[in-house]
Order: structure tokens, then sequence, then C-alpha cells
């Protein structure tokens, strides 16, 4: 796929090179031409020289031949408008902006751009690792019957198989982070230290799936 991405600060620069890795063909847009240092010698996709809203800048991307629009300039009002335009003017499907104030995350979500507010994303993560009680609902299902939540497990589940914490929980397991990696785990892997484990349970049983989580495995003094 191509993907065209505007602004090559920390986060443009890192997005630009795995894509890059992972086989895509990638265009970056800045109006600093300074900023495409960070992409560092062995970045072989397009640099291009301009701002995200300009219809001419983002054909020199490729825009017209974009698969994904990434906009993640220090500005919210340039990121949500060059969304727009790749969206609106050029049909790119898969579009997303970065936006620093939450509030307008919010309107811009419901015009129908994706947005990453990163002040929310980084507290939320935050928070968690602050207090580290309670299940964080992710996702539900339309009925509200099944939620993905991010449990804290204790400690005490450290060094036990993913297929203990299931079958004495009641959960599955859909993924862990790890070390700021998402993994899916097999039966065989094994709880780490630090490891956030994000699972698919009823809605009903979160209380009772908090309890297990929190009170370790059962040998360990029937918990």
């Amino acid at each position: 796929m191509h993907i065209v991405i505007m602004g090559c600060g920390r986060v443009g620069s890192a997005l630009a090179q795995t894509l890059e890795q992972q086989g895509h063909t990638v265009a970056v847009i800045d109006q600093d031409p300074t900023a495409f240092r960070r992409l560092g010698p062995g970045f072989g996709g397009r640099r291009v020289t301009g701002v995200g809203f300009d219809q001419d800048t983002l054909r020199e991307a490729g825009i017209e031949e974009a698969g994904a629009f990434a906009a993640v300039s220090s500005g919210d009002n340039s990121n949500i408008i060059s969304a727009r335009v790749a969206r609106e003017m050029f049909g790119v499907e898969n579009v997303a902006a970065r936006i620093y104030d939450p509030r307008r995350a919010e309107v811009y979500q419901r015009l129908g751009i994706p947005t990453v507010a990163t002040v929310r994303w980084t507290a939320d993560q935050m928070l968690r690792r602050l207090l580290p009680s309670g299940a964080e609902p992710l996702w539900r299902d339309p009925t509200g019957g099944v939620q993905l939540a991010e449990v804290h497990a204790s400690p005490k589940w450290v060094g036990h198989k993913i297929s203990k914490l299931q079958e004495e929980t009641g959960v599955r397991v859909a993924f862990l982070t790890r070390l700021g990696e998402a993994v899916l785990p097999t039966s065989q892997t094994v709880l780490q230290e630090g490891d956030l484990v994000h699972v698919m349970m009823r809605t009903d049983d979160v209380d009772k799936v908090e309890a297990a989580f929190a009170g370790g495995p059962e040998e360990e003094g029937g918990h």
C-alpha cells in the first residue's frame, strides 16, 4: 500500500520508518525541509516539502494512489483539514488525524475522521499505571453483553501460563501488552511482570473476573 504522512516529527518519522520496514511505500510531507533528517539515510520514500492540505502537495506525495493518510503534525487544525481533504477530495479510505485537544477530537470523530487524542490517550495510559485497579472497557459488542477490557492481574499470576489464568477466571485473553508491544498469547505463554492483560468477558462477570485476577491462582492459598 502507498501511505502518505503529514508531519515529520517524532511520531511521523517513526510511523514512516515502521511502515516502510513492513513493505509499504511511504511519502512524508512537512513544511520544514530540515525535519526530514529524522527519517535517516536509509529511508527510501518520498520527502515532500509543503503543507498537507494543499492539493498540489498531496498529489506530489502520491495521494491519488494512496490507500491511507495520517495527519500527525503539531497543529490540530492542519491535521483535521488535511485529513478531510484526503478523505473528501481524494477519496482515501483509511484516514487518521492526531488531535491534541480531546474536546475537538470528539467533534472530528463525529465527522467520520478517526482521531487519536494524544493528551487523553497519554493521560489514560498514565492513570492505568498509577491506579491499576478495575477493568477498563475498550470495546463492547452492540448488545453490551460482551466486552474487551484491560484487567489488572495480581503479581501472584506472574510465572503462570495464560491457559491457567483463562481456566480459573473464565475469560478469554485477547492479547497482552508487553514492554509497549502487543502480544498474541498461546496456551504456553507465561505471564511476565509488567504485562497488561486484555480480556474478552461477559459484562455481567466483570466483578467476578476482577476478583479472580486480584486474588491469584487457587493453588496459592485457595483464592
